[in-house]
């Protein structure tokens, strides 16, 4: 399976393009479409938005990999798209030690998709922008004729007991 263009677009769009090196809400320098950079890599000019494009291309195909290396149940596309841009946004070993993939892999998905909603904190803060991205995903997921829709809800509105730190 292949992340679709709905897929590229939610990590685009929760991503944005920054053609100068950042620190992202986690405090990683980052750059183009929340590209880590990795020790071996410097952007001391920054980078335009093709180059940006092929980076982005290369580590969907890492979190496409991770994806299909992690996951052990059959997948629509929209669970895939949403594991995929969860995964590219936190990374493969998070996913790998989540009650998420654990759920998933029992044939869970209703308990799985609801799982995407724990992970909306940075720095033990509720972040409106990774909220944001959980909702999407969560919308990918439960999306399309062939979703398992058995009881997925999205979890009703918790008031969190610290401020918010909007995303970055």
């Amino acid at each position: 399976m292949q992340l679709n263009a709905e897929g590229l677009d939610l990590i685009k769009k929760s991503e944005g393009f920054r053609d100068r090196v950042y620190r992202d809400v986690a405090g990683f320098p980052t750059i183009g479409y929340g590209h880590l950079i990795k020790p071996t890599e410097s952007f001391p000019d920054g980078i335009a938005e093709p180059q940006a494009a092929e980076i982005l291309a290369s580590d969907v195909q890492d979190a496409e990999q991770a994806v299909a290396r992690l996951v052990k149940v059959a997948l629509t596309q929209g669970q895939f798209d949403a594991l995929v841009d969860f995964c590219f946004n936190l990374g493969a070993g998070r996913l790998a030690g989540s009650t998420l993939l654990r759920e998933l892999n029992a044939g869970h998905h209703a308990a799985a998709a609801q799982q995407l909603f724990a992970w909306d904190h940075a720095g033990g803060f509720v972040n409106a922008g990774l909220k944001a991205r959980r909702q999407a995903e969560f919308e990918l997921w439960t999306r399309g004729p062939e979703a398992i829709r058995t009881s997925a809800k999205p979890p009703a509105a918790i008031t969190p007991s610290r401020p918010e730190i909007s995303a970055a």
